[in-house]
């Protein structure tokens, strides 16, 4: 049986998050009437003027996200109640009905989540056409259309690193929530008239989006039992390439006919389903009790088939010294292991951000029309799709192993695409087979890299580890972007593989000597470990 919503919700202000979110939506439906009326037009909607419904409409969303936001807010963590901390019952629990639940919505989560700043491969093309925006097929065009992927990975960027923040502050659930409304908020980048406030809600949307994974994964990591925990979230990791197969299937089958606004506003039912999803998405056990909340913990691990179990010494008298900031993840004895998830997150960056988004429009400008360029795209993900239930399989045998081995394999692709660089083209079987590894291999590393993030940072400062894993994930795309917007020059598909061929080369020999094997092993355990040889070092 599902608990109330306000339990749901913790015991924060459920009817004001209700109501902001119900505001919300209602302002986001204002903006539907303009892009509608401009269905004789192709949705072609640059240079028209903001009607009262649109204003009045942006209002609301403005209002009703302060609302939601408040809503959602607890009162502050309360960690010197930490030594009541009990979860041995969790890891030993075996999977239930409410983790399968937990799984299939995460799934999903991380499938809408994910299919925002992948769009932006299938945006951009539609975008800079509309707004005359300068291109390596359009030289003499106004502003870089490079523009807008730059505001929107930005936006990734700020929200993984927001994100972790607020999922320690206000709890993995309540930080999924507050994500999934800002998700329906921004579904109105689809429906901006103008270039600069489409390049602002993009930004906006970039926040959302990139907050959600991070958090994912560190309920994930506090809720599956530890003999499951890596596989499966690994497991649920490889749905990115899920979103890939998703929305390369929406620009083929919907932008001809409702333009490429329409990557934008799917936003809405998606997000709003995702919200409705949450019903089925508890608490993390652990972060309540870190915070204090041992009743609501008690509730939560009874649908989970678990109990507290009362133990002689608190299992976070390990971890009584480590600060709640981002400056602990960056200090020993996490430092190396940062410093590697860093550099993989960075190289992965490059190839989803810089291969990857430039993609379809690097098929075009070598011979390719839209419709065969989405669909070569399609059908490598379809191809490799398979492959994650190896990887998951590999990172249960060992987690450190595959992070290694499967940085390596990506590595070894990109470099098939430097020595071969445009002339992959006129071999379309080669390059359909070529892009296996990295469009599958970049969606598994980002897996295997949110899986681990999540594993080796302690309960306070959990989230925080994860969302900088996530975020640097996309900081090099930021940095490849900015070399197009900068040089107005299209990056080739040799340029962007050797980009993110460099640091996930470094990242895989570092790891080699700072890894730890997170297999089967307790969270709880881990981090007294770590700790303890750091200890020791000092």
């Amino acid at each position: 049986m599902n608990a109330s919503p306000e339990k749901e919700l913790g015991g924060r202000r459920p009817a004001l998050f209700w109501g902001g979110t119900a505001l919300l939506t209602v302002g986001v439906v204002l903006h539907l009437p303009m892009y509608l009326d401009a269905r004789s037009m192709d949705y072609h909607m640059a240079g028209m003027k903001m009607d009262a419904a649109m204003s009045i409409g942006m209002a609301l969303i403005v209002v009703g996200l302060v609302a939601a936001g408040f809503g959602l807010m607890p009162r502050r963590a309360d960690y010197s109640a930490s030594a009541r901390l009990r979860v041995r019952a969790l890891d030993d629990a075996r999977i239930s009905p409410t983790h399968v639940g937990l799984l299939l919505v995460l799934a999903a989560a991380v499938t809408i989540d994910v299919m925002k700043p992948t769009s932006l491969a299938f945006v951009v093309p539609g975008f800079a056409k509309e707004y005359g925006l300068k291109t390596a097929l359009n030289p003499h065009g106004g502003h870089p259309a490079a523009l807008l992927p730059l505001f929107g990975i930005t936006g990734t960027v700020l929200g993984s690193l927001i994100w972790g923040w607020l999922g320690d502050r206000m709890g993995r659930r309540a930080a999924m929530l507050l994500a999934g409304v800002l998700f329906v908020g921004t579904s109105i980048c689809g429906a901006m008239p103008s270039y600069e406030l489409n390049l602002l809600m993009c930004l906006i949307m970039g926040i959302g989006a990139g907050g959600m994974l991070p958090v994912a994964f560190t309920l994930l990591s506090e809720t599956i039992p530890a003999r499951h925990r890596g596989w499966l979230m690994v497991l649920v990791g490889g749905d990115i390439a899920g979103a890939y197969v998703l929305t390369s299937w929406a620009s083929e089958s919907l932008t001809p006919t409702y333009s490429w606004r329409i990557l934008w506003l799917i936003g809405l039912p998606t997000g709003l389903l995702f919200i409705l999803l949450t019903r089925w998405i508890p608490e993390s056990p652990r972060y309540l009790l870190a915070v204090g909340e041992e009743a609501e913990a008690r509730r939560v691990l009874r649908r989970y088939g678990a109990e507290i179990v009362p133990i002689e010494e608190s299992e976070l008298a390990a971890e009584k010294d480590v600060r709640g900031s981002y400056l602990q993840v960056l200090r020993p004895p996490f430092a190396g292991l940062t410093l590697v998830l860093a550099l993989v997150g960075a190289g992965i960056g490059l190839v989803v951000y810089g291969f990857q988004l430039w993609l379809p429009t690097n098929l075009r400008h070598l011979g390719y029309t839209d419709v065969s360029a989405d669909r070569v795209l399609r059908d490598s993900s379809l191809i490799g799709f398979p492959l994650n239930f190896a990887v998951a399989y590999l990172y249960h045998r060992s987690s450190r192993w595959t992070l290694i081995g499967l940085t390596t394999v990506v590595v070894a692709a990109l470099l098939g695409f430097v020595l071969l660089g445009d002339a992959i083209a006129d071999d379309t079987a080669l390059l359909r087979t070529l892009l296996v590894v990295p469009i599958w291999g970049s969606s598994s590393v980002v897996a295997v890299l949110s899986a681990y993030g999540a594993e080796v940072y302690p309960t306070r400062i959990r989230s925080r580890g994860s969302g900088l894993a996530a975020g640097m994930s996309k900081a090099g795309g930021i940095l490849v972007i900015g070399i197009v917007v900068a040089g107005v020059a299209l990056p080739s598909v040799r340029m962007t593989a050797a980009f993110g061929a460099v640091p996930l080369a470094a990242a895989a020999l570092l790891a080699v000597f700072v890894t730890i094997e997170t297999r089967n092993r307790r969270l709880e355990d881990i981090t007294a470990a770590e700790l303890g040889r750091g200890a020791k070092a000092a």
